[in-house]
């Protein structure tokens, strides 16, 4: 009986997850949908982004399809199959092909629709979020929170469902829990392929759109933020949905579905110890974190004369000290065995350790916060800069975006250091490496809550486009631009929550990638590891520059448009006649779809290339040094480009001389910089670093 509980705990709470997200849209649908001019606002942008995302995942799926036959062939051709840590788990190459095969599509077709629903979800409550206004802050709050969490909720159901299905699949089919976790790796690099390039395609198009219109728009014609003349207007609000909500949605789907089988094989390594527990325990624990962020959600209600920043901050709370008692909980019914060398029960060791992954994720949103929040020094100090001219903002904020590294480092550094130790106190085998797994579900625990903030960025950016555009009430747009400014503050902390749960997945996934390919040190000294490292920090540089070479070229079409349409029509700029939105949102469209391929294809075949060239120990290096400076340059970019764009907003509150002011000139410069450094490249980074970790997992059989 206590079999069949741990193993359909966590599809059945994904399953009643699934149902519980519709009861939000149900609140969310039963806001008004705004007057007509707010509805053809809501439906440019909605168009744009499904045909966006029509044709950007026709293209995913195509190359998804054929590297799943083509895994399926090479494993089958080759003979090779997987070990599971030591654990023969099939005699054939063509089974375990197929089982991999099978995995990776199903996680990419789950990351896909986790990616689509964030989509489709936004684009209405966007517009549902818009007419709230009329109704005062706490409803538009209400409103978008649940809009964000209806995707939340659906992302964590289906990446737990997904897993879970696989792996009550290969149990019924008789095989030992031990054997399971290493034949559904190709889940995560199904789920980890799609997102990179929904995340690279969505950026791309977003910066692209965002940074051609503030050039054209703000700069050279003056005129203020989702202004109706601006030709690329619709398509920066089309963005929004494309970039922050379909690709962050499938970003995320990867995180939670990678760590989640990270930590199940090295469960597996202590299946002869906690048997079933150990295995599921990332699974049960992470369906306990979705009730806690449900709960969260649902304390967030914004009082009279209370920020909505303060009101989420207070969710947080509630969702952080609800899975605190949840892993407590699970660590005492799960992980609770007596030590061989204390004498002592290990639950409590485990516990500690998880409890250091939650502090981990409060620590970074604080860090975050500190480096990219306008009421800090940083971000004052950038636009004190500004005074000074374009060249200063750009050196300020080049040398904030390092500084930030610091805090950073050591944040993860301590981390891993004191959940390994406690993972060690337990006296057991590959115990340490466990408390590092365990510190990882810590830290990831809250994503169904951070997630929904995340979501809540967009939604209230695009509500504000829309009440922007359609002449609302001056009482709407105050509403919608506190929101928008607590949404843009969400999505800057969900960026350092994401790169320090990626750092500390970064471990958990190397250390599974050690066990599968049976090594227990890499050789630094070793020439071929050497080299192996070398190319991971070369990889993770070049992958940068392709990202923001490819918004500029991006940029540069939109900004000619812009420009031909303002020099052939002068009525638009006297709001006599409507920009050809389309004509933008179209450009915007086909060059993302080009510009993504080339870093995708350069980020799934480099890891490969050098395992095939220098087997599994080289490939190791890639993955340790790859990962490490992936995770330092993704906090610079985050952090960089979030300073530079609350350096601007500081300096539009009236300082240093307001808005169209040299100072404000010289910041929107260091904003325009910033844009694919922290929306396009370093989200994409977090993606790569899992990418490379996943991807090594599902074909390490083809290295050893």
């Amino acid at each position: 009986m206590e079999q069949y509980v741990l193993e359909f705990f966590a599809p059945v709470i994904a399953i009643l997850g699934l149902f519980y997200s519709l009861v939000f849209w149900s609140e969310v649908n039963r806001a008004s949908d705004g007057t007509p001019a707010m509805q053809k606002v809501s439906h440019a942008i909605s168009t744009g982004a499904r045909a966006f995302v029509r044709r950007q995942y026709r293209t995913i799926a195509g190359l998804a399809i054929v590297v799943g036959i083509g895994m399926m062939l090479v494993y089958g051709l080759t003979g090779a199959s997987g070990s599971g840590h030591g654990v023969e788990v099939t005699s054939s190459g063509w089974q375990y092909g197929l089982d991999v095969g099978i995995a990776f599509l199903l996680g990419a077709l789950l990351s896909g629709i986790s990616g689509i629903v964030s989509m489709v979800v936004a684009t209405k409550a966007n517009l549902k979020t818009a007419a709230s206004a009329k109704n005062g802050l706490n409803a538009a709050l209400q409103t978008s929170l649940r809009g964000g969490t209806v995707s939340a909720i659906v992302i964590t159901s289906l990446s737990l469902l997904g897993i879970s299905s696989l792996y009550l699949w290969h149990r019924f089919s008789g095989l030992s829990p031990a054997q399971i976790p290493g034949l559904i790796v190709g889940y995560g690099f199904g789920a980890s392929f799609v997102a990179l390039f929904a995340q690279l395609g969505g950026g791309i198009y977003t910066k692209a759109a965002d940074v051609g219109a503030d050039l054209v728009g703000k700069i050279e014609a003056g005129i203020p933020e989702d202004d109706p003349r601006n030709p690329a207007v619709i398509a920066d609000l089309v963005g929004d949905n494309v970039g922050d909500c379909a690709g962050r949605g499938a970003d995320l789907f990867e995180s939670i579905s990678a760590e989640n089988i990270g930590a199940m094989i090295l469960g597996a390594v202590l299946y002869p110890v906690f048997g079933l527990k150990g295995i599921l325990f990332p699974l049960i624990f992470r369906a306990l974190g979705l009730i806690a962020s449900i709960i969260g959600v649902y304390t967030v209600n914004a009082k009279k004369g209370e920020s909505p920043m303060h009101a989420m901050t207070r969710g947080f709370w509630v969702t952080a000290m609800l899975t605190t008692i949840a892993l407590l909980a699970t660590s005492f019914l799960m992980l609770n065995t007596i030590s061989p060398v204390t004498g002592q029960a290990t639950w409590g060791w485990f516990a500690s350790a998880g409890f250091i992954g939650i502090l981990t994720s409060i620590a970074f949103v604080y860090i975050t916060d500190y480096y990219t929040g306008k009421n800090h020094r940083p971000v004052q100090a950038i636009a004190e800069a500004s005074k000074t001219g374009h060249a200063t903002n750009i050196i300020s904020g080049t040398a904030i975006g390092m500084e930030s590294t610091a805090l950073s480092v050591l944040t993860v550094c301590a981390a891993l250091f004191l959940s390994y130790w406690f993972g060690e106190q337990t006296g057991l085998e590959s115990g340490g490496l466990y408390g590092t797994a365990v510190a990882t579900m810590g830290m990831l625990a809250v994503v169904g809550f951070v997630l929904a903030m995340d979501m809540f960025g967009p939604i209230t950016d695009n509500a504000g486009g829309i009440v922007e555009m359609s002449k609302a009430p001056e009482d709407m747009r105050l509403v919608t631009d506190e929101l928008d400014a607590t949404g843009n503050t969400t999505k800057a902390l969900t960026k350092g929550y994401a790169v320090g749960s990626a750092a500390l997945a970064a471990f958990l996934l190397f250390s599974a990638y050690m066990k599968e390919v049976n090594l227990t040190i890499v050789n630094l000294a070793d020439v071929r590891v050497f080299i192996g490292g070398f190319l991971g920090a070369m990889l993770v540089f070049f992958f940068t520059s392709l990202a923001i070479r490819a918004v500029g070229r991006a940029a540069g079409v939109i900004v000619e448009e812009v420009r031909r349409q303002f020099r052939e029509n002068k009525g638009i700029m006297e709001g006599k006649v409507e920009p050809d939105y389309a004509a933008a949102v179209d450009i915007s469209t086909r060059t993302a779809l080009k510009e993504m391929i080339l870093p995708g294809v350069v980020a799934v075949a480099s890891p490969i290339l050098v395992g095939l060239i220098f087997r599994a120990e080289a490939l190791a290096g890639l993955l340790m040094i790859g990962t490490i400076v992936g995770v330092i340059l993704a906090t610079y970019l985050n952090n960089a480009g979030g300073a530079w764009d609350n350096a601007k907003k500081y300096i539009e509150t009236g300082a240093h001389g307001g808005k169209r002011s040299p100072a404000h000139q010289a910041a929107v410069t260091g904003d325009t910089v910033g844009d694919p450094f922290k929306d396009t490249a370093g989200p994409s980074l977090h993606v790569l670093i899992k990418l490379l970790a996943t991807l090594t997992l599902a074909l390490a059989p083809l290295f050893m």
